[in-house]
């Protein structure tokens, strides 16, 4: 059963629920109504029992009396009584009554020598089942009153029989409604279904991020996973754009070292191939162009090495903690330190804890100082300062002495491989400034660079705290 439920559609299973659902209602409200009409038609049998038992029991000799005629046999004042009614004494003897005979039964028998309580009995007179009810006469014996049962089963009968058709017509039009509003339900389940495929065979994400976004109405559970997988698809499809940016950068700026060292090599060959043109080549230049070989292969494994950080910026897999940015950035000064012992480090640290991942804010500062270094005159300074930023914020300033950055080139300095005119000539990728500015994005923080007076460059990070 569990095996035939799981193979059913979601169509299915919502208009077989909803078919379910009113069935058990409907079968619950019928065979409520059925019982109370059966009480309540007993109710009645039973009152119209004990009226005729009262009525004869007040004055037996008269009905005695007029037995035989047509009031005795059925009538009062113009009302139909029981049809079958007889009187008994306190031997169980019958004394008179309706032509038909009622069954003196033991209980009868009991009521009659001086029982107080009536008695309620089912006997069978000829092809009919009757209801009978036996009550004392104050000087001893009972009256009997009769009523057949069949017109009230008949009634209970027809009343069932017209449930059962409701029912069975309230459960086939559920069951077609429960399809309508299934189909209706799902549509945007459908919908998300359907572009779901799509994308798993055409691998085309723009298609539904831009051109046919997926449609959702409402802000239920299904309008909210409409909109979630509309939101994912657009993410997906903005992280493959720039993923193929990245790429297509990367490609470009690959090439540039690449032919060189291909150019330089081919030189070499040429001359080791073909040594009568070995005095062309003098040993400076083999030197120059062994130099520029080791440059390039240099500046090639830099650009590897930032590309490889990058792509692991944009799917790092750190836990996200809270942390003391403080710490943070005195492990990056340290580390800044060895590789550029001319240069002095003046730090001044105020704690702030931010909720981050540890590795990438730590590359992240020490690519800010690698930069500030690298533009920093030998034996210059360095000022590095974390203070405060308003509520809930702090501001990392890293300040050179550098020559500046024109005004031109500072809204692009954070730029993937964007390289100034005066940066060409040193080394360098152009992706560190761009780690810094996606690790302070992916931190909920903004990066800027200012101008120092009188010159250098001072550069700004600031990221929120953590919530108090």
């Amino acid at each position: 059963m569990t095996l035939w439920w799981r193979e059913r559609t979601l169509h299915a299973r919502l208009a077989l629920l909803v078919a379910g659902a009113v069935a058990a209602a409907v079968l619950v409200v019928s065979a409520g109504a059925w019982f109370t009409v059966r009480e309540i038609q007993q109710d009645k049998v039973a009152a119209e029992l004990a009226s005729d038992a009262s009525t004869i029991a007040a004055n037996p000799a008269y009905w005695l009396a007029m037995e035989g005629k047509r009031e005795a046999s059925g009538y009062r004042h113009g009302k139909e009584i029981g049809p079958c009614w007889q009187i008994i004494d306190a031997s169980g003897t019958v004394v008179g009554g309706t032509a038909t005979p009622l069954p003196v039964t033991d209980a009868a028998v009991a009521v009659a020598a001086g029982g107080s309580e009536p008695v309620r009995e089912e006997v069978t007179l000829g092809p009919g089942e009757y209801l009978m009810l036996t009550k004392p006469l104050p000087g001893g014996g009972a009256v009997q009153v009769a009523l057949d049962k069949r017109p009230d089963d008949r009634v209970l009968m027809t009343f069932a029989l017209l449930l059962a058709l409701g029912c069975a017509a309230g459960i086939g039009g559920a069951a077609l409604l429960g399809r309508t509003v299934s189909r209706a339900g799902l549509a945007p389940v459908d919908r998300l279904t359907e572009a779901v495929e799509d994308v798993a065979v055409t691998m085309d994400l723009s298609r539904w991020a831009e051109a046919r976004p997926i449609e959702v109405a409402g802000n239920d559970e299904i309008a909210r996973l409409g909109r979630s997988v509309s939101t994912m698809l657009s993410t997906l499809d903005a992280s493959r754009r720039a993923q193929r940016a990245l790429v297509e950068d990367a490609g470009h700026e690959l090439r540039t070292p690449l032919t060189s060292i291909r150019t330089n090599v081919e030189l070499l060959l040429t001359v080791e191939r073909h040594p009568e043109l070995a005095h062309r080549l003098t040993t400076e230049d083999r030197t120059s162009l062994l130099e520029d070989l080791d440059a390039q292969v240099r500046e090639l494994a830099t650009l590897t090495t930032e590309l490889v950080e990058l792509s692991r910026e944009e799917a790092s897999r750190e836990a996200v903690e809270p942390l003391d940015l403080a710490e943070v950035v005195t492990a990056a000064v340290s580390r800044v330190q060895l590789r550029a012992p001319t240069l002095t480090f003046d730090t001044a640290l105020t704690p702030a804890t931010v909720l981050g991942r540890p590795g990438e804010l730590e590359r992240m500062v020490v690519n800010v100082l690698d930069n500030a270094a690298k533009w920093s005159p030998p034996a210059g300074k360095v000022q590095v300062r974390l203070t405060p930023d308003g509520p809930g914020a702090c501001l990392l300033t890293v300040t050179d002495t550098g020559p500046g950055i024109a005004d031109e080139d500072r809204p692009h300095v954070f730029d993937r491989f964007y390289r100034s005119a005066a940066a060409r000539a040193m080394p360098g990728s152009g992706l560190g400034l761009a780690i810094v500015a996606q690790t302070a994005t992916n931190h909920g923080g903004t990066v800027q660079a200012l101008p120092n007076a009188p010159t250098g460059t001072i550069l700004t990070i600031r990221l929120p705290g953590t919530p108090v």
